[in-house]
């Protein structure tokens, strides 16, 4: 029985030494959980119990268990390499087939798809075209690098405050947008077209009386609902103030006029400029959209404006046109939002990454490649955005790095040598009884 006993601590020993062998070799592998060998004696038992002088039959393996504590993050500088602070495993697919992760080192494919050294994509939450996140259906996260379509402005927000001790510029005198005489204050706000192309609205602001101002409005120096009109006319519109400085009323021309008020917003309506037709003019000579002429056109809310005794200036201003833009930078925040900057000053989220947690870490099945696969022991995982609940947050430009603690390791490698040696000459022990039996024969 001795030789058996012996033999079973041998076996386990040398498991032992392949179990911290492995931890050792992947002391530099990103996103590697160290496993750690656990034991259990074995006694002979009958179906009346095991007896009271019974010695036992030696040692056997019981498990191989994983150690998923958190390992080092540290800082790659590459945007696509991300390391999970906290719970949770990356979600991966070979082509339908869900694996999971904590190695977050991260490229691009052929196809803009976020994927793996060996081609596994990432998988997330997708956008809808306004760029808000779709959540609860997950896909592979793709990053588009095809330019972003340009938007005409259709809105403009403006902060402005008239001064009311300017003085009051008579009636008498006729609007010259080259001549500073008839008017107090301008304005410039660049606009874009259905095709991207930049324009500049000018809004001229004459006082006219003690709470009353005219604007005078043109675009690219022309007037916005007839551009091939010479001399320009510009869009008028007259605001009247309260006593407290806000806006009372407001009027814009004759009614059906093509620009009128709408609760305190001048509304151009029908105006969408298609494009530039020649670039060389000063200003620029654009031409009608035709079939964009019934588009709702620029709305410009003057709910902000004020007039108070303080200069006249623009406080605030915000347009939502914008020309096409070509993708210049990623970022990716700690939410697993994926956010890309374009050249034309935009921004807006592409995707999400999505992390798994599992009931049961210890129960999945490890298959190589630092991934895991779901087992019925491991139950199934919960998806969700990072941070939601107790998943971890992503940092990105980082991975992390092996949980083996290598001093550790280098400990139960003398251990396991130790062990070894012991069970060794215990068999040896048995061997030198034997022959002593034997020789008294």
């Amino acid at each position: 029985m001795s030789f058996n006993i012996g033999l079973s601590g041998l076996y386990a020993a040398n498991k032992q030494l392949d179990v911290t062998g492995n931890n050792i070799a992947n002391v530099a592998t990103t996103g590697f959980k160290s496993s750690r060998a656990e034991f259990a004696d074995v006694y002979s038992a009958n179906k009346l119990g095991v007896g009271s002088q019974t010695v036992g039959n030696g040692v056997r393996l019981a498990s191989v268990s994983q150690q998923f504590t958190n390992g080092e993050i540290t800082n790659t500088g590459n945007v696509l390499d991300m390391g999970i602070q906290g719970q949770g495993f990356f979600v991966l697919s070979d082509n339908g087939s869900l694996s999971y992760s904590r190695a977050g080192a991260f490229q691009t494919s052929k196809d803009n798809y976020v994927v793996t050294a060996d081609g596994l994509r990432l998988r997330g939450y997708g956008v809808d075209g306004n760029g808000k996140i779709i959540n609860g259906v997950l896909t592979d996260l793709k990053i588009d690098t095809s330019a972003l379509a340009p938007k005409s402005t259709t809105s403009i927000d403006q902060g402005i405050n008239l001064n009311s001790s300017d003085k009051v510029i008579p009636s008498t005198t006729k609007f010259d947008p080259t001549d500073d005489s008839t008017w107090n204050k301008t304005f410039a706000t660049k606009i874009y077209d259905s095709q991207g192309n930049e324009h500049v609205m000018d809004q001229y602001y004459v006082k006219t009386d003690t709470n009353e101002w005219k604007s005078y409005t043109l675009i690219d120096g022309r007037n916005p609902l007839d551009p091939s009109q010479e001399p320009p006319e510009p869009l008028e519109g007259t605001i009247s103030f309260k006593p407290d400085g806000s806006v009372d009323t407001m009027t814009a021309g004759a009614a059906g006029s093509g620009y009128e008020v709408v609760n305190k917003v001048f509304k151009l309506t029908g105006w969408v400029p298609a494009t530039v037709t020649d670039a060389t003019a000063k200003p620029p000579v654009w031409g009608s959209n035709g079939s964009e002429a019934s588009a709702s056109g620029i709305a410009i809310d003057m709910t902000q404006t004020t007039s108070y005794n303080t200069p006249t200036t623009r406080l605030s201003q915000s347009q939502d046109g914008y020309a096409t833009g070509i993708l210049s930078s990623l970022s990716i925040d700690s939410s697993g939002v994926m956010f890309a900057s374009f050249s034309n000053q935009q921004s807006r989220a592409i995707g999400q990454v999505a992390i798994a947690s599992f009931a049961n870490e210890q129960g999945l099945q490890p298959m190589g490649g630092t991934r895991w696969t779901e087992t019925y022991s491991s139950g199934i995982p919960g998806i969700d955005a990072p941070k939601t609940g107790t998943l971890g947050a992503i940092a990105s430009n980082s991975l992390e790095a092996s949980n083996v603690n290598l001093t550790n390791e280098l400990v139960e490698l003398i251990k396991a040598q130790s062990n070894y040696q012991a069970n060794a000459k215990t068999i040896s022990t048995q061997s030198t009884i034997m022959q002593t039996i034997i020789q008294m024969a």
